[in-house]
């Protein structure tokens, strides 16, 4: 594999030496389960478009399940097609890049499923792959990471990441304002700087820094990592000595720059997560971590994809919507966790 591959290839968990040294044992806390919670799925309750209809064959495409969200992906849309019995779930390997993800799928074309869902290693380089699909007839489902041609898509679900931005800054500013902060030192570890994804979620967030007077005083990008987390978060110390706050993109990259914090010893901040693991919802439940929020990007959009995929193979509209067809796009909205609020949503933590 490529660098620039590793580079997009969202989140791989790697664990070294100094993290191990920081005294966190980092890949015991990834929220990895095998099993998605009942939240992060909907039972096919009777009546209406639950109702067994025409057999549907969804084909389905994600990056290996070696990061707790991205398992959660998987392991939702697996069990939201099991919950229909006129769904037949057909998985195919993703590889290890854009290319082998692409030429996995183009295999899966000649097969003629009804539809493809799918989350790419890369929206932009697995573009070419949607208009493939749709000119062969076959309706393309896309998560998380955006194909820039709305032709390649039948219908498009993610979260919001300039939502995220803005929830996260959102926070803070309420919170500057609660302790009496009038200038405050903040800073963000943001994640795979490539991804449009990343571009999104910090441009919200300095959107919003920005109305209330407020910058980012230090940024650095990791790469969705546990190790990468660490790495930038100790360079970041070094290079601001008193911080106010600091947002992490990502909750499981989140889990390095926590021993980042215990290995350094700087506490003097308070921090904010990103998507909604159930190890960051403990600890805000907890409260005995800087960690005091998180914002979510949830998983769950992959069986709400199944279901709706679902819907288009049988050419339904959604229930609730009066339009005869399910809309082109949707994007979840990002929701704030703190203390307060924590036990209700950690349900659907991943």
């Amino acid at each position: 594999m490529t660098q620039h591959s590793r580079d997009l290839s969202r989140r791989r968990l790697l664990f070294g030496g100094a993290a191990v040294g920081a005294g966190v044992l980092l890949a015991g806390c990834t929220s990895n389960e095998e099993t998605p919670t009942e939240a992060q799925t909907k039972a096919a309750a009777p009546g209406g478009n639950a109702e067994p209809g025409e057999r549907v064959v969804i084909g389905f495409s994600a990056p290996a399940a070696d990061h707790g969200w991205i398992a959660a992906i998987t392991n939702n849309a697996k069990a939201q097609a099991g919950a229909f019995s006129d769904v037949e779930f057909k998985t195919v390997e993703a590889g290890a890049d854009a290319a082998a993800q692409r030429a996995a799928l183009s295999t899966l074309i000649s097969q003629k499923p009804n539809v493809i869902v799918l989350l790419p290693h890369d929206g932009k380089e697995l573009n070419a792959f949607g208009l493939e699909a749709m000119k062969a007839g076959i309706p393309v489902v896309n998560l998380d990471r955006a194909f820039p041609d709305p032709k390649a898509y039948r219908l498009q679900i993610k979260g919001d990441n300039y939502g995220m931005g803005v929830a996260a800054a959102t926070y803070m500013i309420e919170q500057f304002k609660a302790k009496g902060i009038s200038n405050p030192v903040i800073g963000e570890i943001a994640g795979i700087d490539a991804l449009e994804l990343t571009q999104e979620r910090s441009k919200g967030f300095a959107d919003t820094l920005a109305q209330a007077g407020f910058k980012v005083e230090n940024r650095r990008a990791a790469q969705f990592t546990a190790d990468s987390g660490q790495q930038e978060a100790t360079g970041l110390f070094q290079a601001v000595p008193k911080l106010d706050a600091v947002w992490n993109h990502d909750d499981d990259q989140g889990i390095g720059v926590l021993a980042a914090v215990n290995q350094t010893n700087r506490k003097e901040f308070f921090m904010v997560g990103g998507a909604g693991s159930k190890k960051a919802m403990e600890d805000i439940q907890a409260d005995n971590t800087v960690l005091k929020a998180t914002v979510t990007y949830s998983p769950s959009m992959a069986s709400s994809a199944i279901s709706l995929a679902r819907l288009i193979g049988q050419k339904k509209g959604m229930s609730d919507l009066v339009e005869l067809q399910v809309p082109k796009e949707i994007i979840l909205a990002s929701e704030t966790i703190t203390k307060d609020n924590a036990a209700e949503y950690l349900k659907l933590g991943f």
